[in-house]
Order: C-alpha cells, then sequence, then structure tokens
C-alpha cells in the first residue's frame, strides 16, 4: 500500500462561518487575516480571528481524510486485508478531524455572539444611510489608523495602515456620529489611535449589504408628440 499523503498545506479551507464573520465586521476573511497579523485589530475581533484560524486548520484535516477516503475506496487497490485495515484506519482519523472541526465551531461561536450582539444592540446614529465617501473613509480606518497634527502647520488629518489620509474635518462628523472614537490618552503630535466604534461597524456592515442598484430614469415625452407604436403592414 502506498504511504498517505501529506496533508496539503498553504490554503485556507473556507468555514461555514464565514459568511458571519463577514457580515458582522463588514469585512472579508481575508482581510480580517490580514489586520490582524498587523496588529491592528482589537481583542474582540483579534480573538474571533484566531479562533476561526482554527476552524480552517480543522476544516482542512477533515477535507484531507475525507480525500484519502474516497481515495482508498474507489476501486483504485486491490481489495485485500492491508485496505480493509487502511479503510478502518482512516474513517478513525475522519472521526477524529470532525470531533475536532466541531468543536472549533463552537469555539468561533462563542467568540463571535457577543460581537453580533454588540452589532445588533448599538443604535444607529442616523437614519441617513452612509455616503459612498463615509464607507471608504470606515473601512480605511478599520484597518488602523491614527490622528495625528503637524507640528509646523498646525492641521490634523488621520493617516491610515493602508496610507489614505483622511482630513480631520471629514472624520468630525463621524466622531460626531459615534462611528469611530479617539483614544486621546495620547498625544495628537505623537498619534491618538482611532477606531470603528460597534456602532460604525454595524453601520458599515449595513452599507455593504444594501444594494445600491439604481434604476436609470426615463427620457420625458415631448409635449405634443404622438405616443410611439409599431408601423402596422398591409
Amino acid at each position: 500500500m502506498p504511504p498517505d499523503p501529506a496533508p496539503a498545506a498553504a490554503r485556507r479551507a473556507v468555514s461555514p462561518l464565514d459568511h458571519r464573520i463577514e457580515a458582522v465586521t463588514g469585512l472579508d476573511v481575508d482581510t480580517l487575516w490580514a489586520y490582524r497579523d498587523r496588529g491592528v485589530l482589537d481583542e474582540a475581533h483579534a480573538h474571533l480571528v484566531d479562533r476561526h484560524r482554527e476552524l480552517t486548520q480543522a476544516e482542512t484535516g477533515v477535507t484531507f481524510y475525507r480525500v484519502l477516503l474516497h481515495r482508498l475506496s474507489n476501486g483504485e487497490f486491490p481489495v485485500d486485508s492491508a485496505l480493509l485495515t487502511r479503510i478502518d484506519r482512516t474513517v478513525d482519523q475522519l472521526e477524529e478531524a470532525a470531533t475536532a472541526r466541531d468543536a472549533a465551531v463552537r469555539k468561533v461561536i462563542t467568540a463571535l455572539d457577543p460581537i453580533e450582539r454588540a452589532a445588533t444592540t448599538a443604535s444607529a446614529p442616523s437614519d441617513k444611510p452612509l455616503s459612498t465617501a463615509d464607507q471608504a473613509a470606515l473601512l480605511a480606518i478599520a484597518g488602523g489608523a491614527k490622528l495625528y497634527e503637524h507640528l509646523l502647520t498646525g492641521r490634523m488629518s488621520v493617516t491610515t495602515a493602508s496610507g489614505t489620509r483622511i482630513p480631520f474635518a471629514e472624520l468630525q462628523p463621524l466622531e460626531d456620529a459615534g462611528l469611530v472614537s479617539r483614544d486621546t490618552s495620547h498625544p495628537v503630535h505623537a498619534g491618538q489611535p482611532v477606531a470603528l466604534t460597534d456602532a460604525g461597524r454595524a453601520a458599515l456592515s449595513a452599507a455593504r449589504r444594501t444594494p445600491t442598484t439604481t434604476q436609470a430614469p426615463k427620457p420625458p415625452a415631448r409635449s405634443g408628440a404622438w405616443p410611439s407604436t409599431p408601423v402596422r403592414r398591409r
């Protein structure tokens, strides 16, 4: 019998909870992973990403043993005692992998529940939908941002981890609306961390779920013009 193939690495398995995580955070999972590696997530979201990584590893194990079991049973090898032993062992390994995956799912749900509750209970500061500029600003701030004051000019602006600069005049309405908050314990000339609030995450998530399709208006009919009708052919 050939040896067991090594599990394929470097590819992230898609977890069944990805859609819930992306809906509540307003960010795709790959972006959240990147933000976690850069250390710009708060404690709750960093904990969620860590548990999600464990889940995807567990999903990879389930996939590996399921594929191996299919290979052993698809007629490629002769049916003998060695094959039956391999099949029995693989079934046991698949069961263990599924048990580990189920435990990882529960850990992700435990980390996800308080974030979902906070997003649900966060009151919307305004019935006015987010503008495209506000959405872009919130997305940039979600990746990590700091407010700086220029020592010479005194002008203040937000510098995000992605390199985007947001004028202080654009930050103030978001802060007044309760969508972002600043850590004022840091001096502004050294950089005050700026982060999304729970209300900001909820508003961004809702804006990303809202369809933005528009219907082109019909041109008005000319005064005194006959309606357009097909010409009948005799």
